[in-house]
């Protein structure tokens, strides 16, 4: 699945996309393909020319029509093009096909991004879940990869080389997706014993669309966070937390998690989930949005529709409009500050409205915690214990024998907490 050959050098590379109105115009398509040529030079390609096939239905044999496939060969051999990168998935059958006529490698969207996650995996979780992922897409795809041998036929009731080669490669492969699958259960299960300290500290993730500068975002709300930040797509794959410290004497951990994308692979939606995780813990999330896109409307849609398929269901967000010191038209600008009224609008590289980003943070923490003081006796070590444990104890004075404790709990937490207390209190009397 490497694009980049050995030597490095950057691969010739055309785009090939199929527009079907009235569902998907060509104005759409084209945008789509804008983001694929980005995804590409992300890749290490660089993309020669795209490609619009204008066909209600895919063909089932090449996915395009033979009248286009024809158009392709002569391209590719006239501008000696490396690779063909579809918009759309692409069947096993449509890929080998593709592959034989056009002489040149041929992969879709799903492969690319997967390409892209491998280049930037960089810890070991994350380099489990890239390889579990592409060993589901390429599962159903290495019947192709032994045609060499797939006309050697054995004798009657005996299998030949080429399909015994191709069952036991996909038995090492199988075998491969259940022990990564089995890891990455382990460290999903030692990342849990590790956050449940955390569970007292109020919890913040950044999400938003692939670019929209979530990490630039980190960077300046938690300075020596030192998150990697690029202009590339999926600069970010590794959750990274932060320790934030608000003006209400508040701690919060921030986390900055990988960007989302249009048609984003379900293989890597699955395989991520224990990185994802994050995000579902969390009690509210900082949706990041690249105002200046013009297609910020549909990407704030995607990353909303992503965030359900992963099992998000609150509407604990807050709408963060970033990168408005590229936006040239102030009237633009007002227009959208109009339709969201409840979002903030910064500028995270050029510091703009960050401290009032931070005071919208600490009103949200308000709103999600309440404060109780109470006094306990000395003896009553259970229950301080509980407290200490499962609350944010932000003072604790001795009187007498009695201790009084002040204390931060999430209010959804407030009946479970005055029904131990009125018990261990009653059991004491």
């Amino acid at each position: 699945m490497n694009i980049v050959p050995p030597e490095n050098r950057r691969e010739k590379a055309i785009l090939v996309g199929l527009c079907s109105p009235p569902e998907t115009p060509r104005t759409l398509v084209e945008e789509y393909l804008d983001e694929l040529a980005f995804l590409a030079d992300t890749a290490g390609a660089d993309v020669v020319e795209s490609f619009i096939q204008d066909k209600k239905l895919r063909d089932p044999a090449y996915c395009i029509g033979k009248g286009k496939v024809e158009e392709l060969v002569i391209f590719v051999k006239e501008k000696e093009i490396d690779l063909v990168i579809f918009d759309d998935d692409l069947t096993p059958a449509q890929a080998r096909n593709l592959e034989k006529t056009l002489e040149c490698k041929v992969i879709d969207r799903t492969g690319l991004i997967l390409q892209i996650f491998a280049i930037r995996a960089q810890s070991a979780q994350a380099k489990m879940q890239v390889e579990l992922a592409q060993l589901e897409y390429m599962l159903p795809r290495l019947s192709g990869q032994w045609t060499h041998l797939s006309k050697q036929k054995g004798g009657i009731g005996n299998k030949g080389p080429g399909e015994t080669q191709i069952e036991t490669d996909r038995r090492l492969v199988r075998n491969r997706i259940s022990l990564l699958k089995k890891k990455l259960q382990e460290v999903s299960l030692q990342h849990d014993t590790q956050t449940r300290g955390r569970q007292t500290v109020p919890r913040v993730s950044l999400v938003g669309y692939t670019n929209a500068g979530k990490s630039t975002l980190m960077n300046v709300l938690c300075p020596e966070a030192e998150a990697f930040a690029e202009n590339r797509l999926f600069a970010t794959l590794d959750t990274k937390t932060r320790r934030l410290e608000l003006n209400i004497n508040k701690l919060v951990l921030l986390s900055d998690t990988v960007g989302f994308i249009r048609k984003l692979p379900h293989t890597l939606v699955e395989s991520f989930k224990s990185t994802l995780d994050e995000v579902l813990q969390a009690d509210f999330l900082l949706h990041v949005i690249d105002i200046s896109h013009h297609s910020f409307e549909d990407q704030r849609e995607v990353v909303r529709e992503t965030l359900k398929e992963i099992g998000v269901e609150h509407d604990n967000i807050i709408e963060v409009f970033n990168k408005i010191d590229a936006v040239e038209d102030p009237a633009r600008l007002e227009e959208i500050r109009e339709k969201y009224p409840d979002a903030v609008y910064i500028s995270a590289i050029k510091g703009v409205n960050i401290a009032l980003l931070k005071e919208m943070i600490s009103e949200q923490v308000a709103r999600e915690y309440a404060e109780r003081k109470i006094s306990v006796h000395v003896s009553n070590y259970k229950l301080i214990t509980y407290l200490y444990e499962h609350t944010e104890v932000i003072d604790k004075r001795y009187v007498d024998e009695e201790v009084e404790l002040t204390f931060r709990v999430r209010k959804n937490q407030i009946k479970h907490i005055d029904a131990l207390i009125n018990s261990s209190q009653t059991t004491r009397g």
